[in-house]
């Protein structure tokens, strides 16, 4: 409880204290909303979900860097630990260098939660929620719910178990049905609210989270038995804390409709 308490405060604290120039994302995709079937949840129906906006591509290590440049209290030196564990962009060389094994226009990682949020913020975005994100990813190159198509859920099962995707660019999977690269294939990705639905009941703060943490006894309750991908995702998140900084962990921003 007093965990839960902590991370909820230092939300708010981020909510209110970071001071944005925000500007307009122009690599965006429109969604257009509809229902499916989430995987867990208290009732297996159908969600509903609304029209949004989502990143074509996660967010890159060269992105991230003109962040902190901008706003330099999420340097890696100056962070603070209750907003990200010590993983934080750990493969960075310093502040503002980019190892040149490691593309610039590769996904960033080792980013937690907090600084996520903050990112998009400051974009005038949001992370995408766990519904959104799900939606988004149902769908293959053709077809806007793929999810019955064995041979999909095993290509991006065998996607999960290829090592160092993190460090290949942004862009380099396939393109959706909504325009949108790389759902699967190359990082996991932050949701607003990953942890919204826990599974696997264990926390791990190192970098061996990256692994496939499918935890057979959470496939109570779910959708889709078959579907392994998505209890791997889902087993993922719950494993999560919102300082953790893990290597094959990255994120994109989301984005309301406004309506006139």
């Amino acid at each position: 409880m007093i965990g839960s308490v902590k991370y909820y405060l230092c939300s708010l604290l981020i909510l209110f204290s970071i001071n944005c120039n925000a500007k307009e994302n122009s690599k965006i995709a429109k969604i257009y909303g509809g229902t499916y079937t989430p995987l867990y949840g208290k009732k297996l129906s159908d969600v509903t979900v609304k029209d949004f906006y989502i990143d074509i591509y996660p967010v890159s290590n060269k992105q991230y860097l003109e962040f902190v440049k901008k706003y330099p209290e999420w340097k890696k030196s100056k962070v603070i630990e209750l907003f990200a564990d010590d993983n934080y962009l750990s493969m960075w060389i310093d502040d503002e260098t980019i190892p040149k094994n490691i593309s610039p226009d590769a996904p960033v990682v080792d980013i937690s939660w907090y600084a996520a949020k903050a990112y998009c913020e400051c974009q005038d975005m949001r992370l995408s929620t766990v519904d959104e994100w799900e939606y988004v990813a149902r769908a293959d190159e053709t077809d806007i719910d793929a999810t019955k198509d064995r041979l999909y859920t095993e290509r991006i099962i065998k996607s999960y178990e290829t090592p160092r995707t993190y460090t290949h660019n942004i862009g380099s999977t396939y393109r959706n049905y909504w325009g949108v690269f790389d759902m699967h294939g190359l990082v996991w990705e932050w949701t607003l609210d990953f942890n919204s639905i826990m599974i696997s009941g264990e926390n791990r703060s190192n970098n061996d989270l990256d692994r496939n943490l499918f935890c057979a006894a959470g496939s109570i309750g779910a959708s889709d038995l078959m579907n392994y991908a998505a209890f791997m995702r889902y087993a993922f998140r719950g494993s999560l804390k919102a300082n953790f900084c893990i290597r094959n962990l990255g994120f994109r921003c989301a984005k309301d409709i406004e309506k006139n």
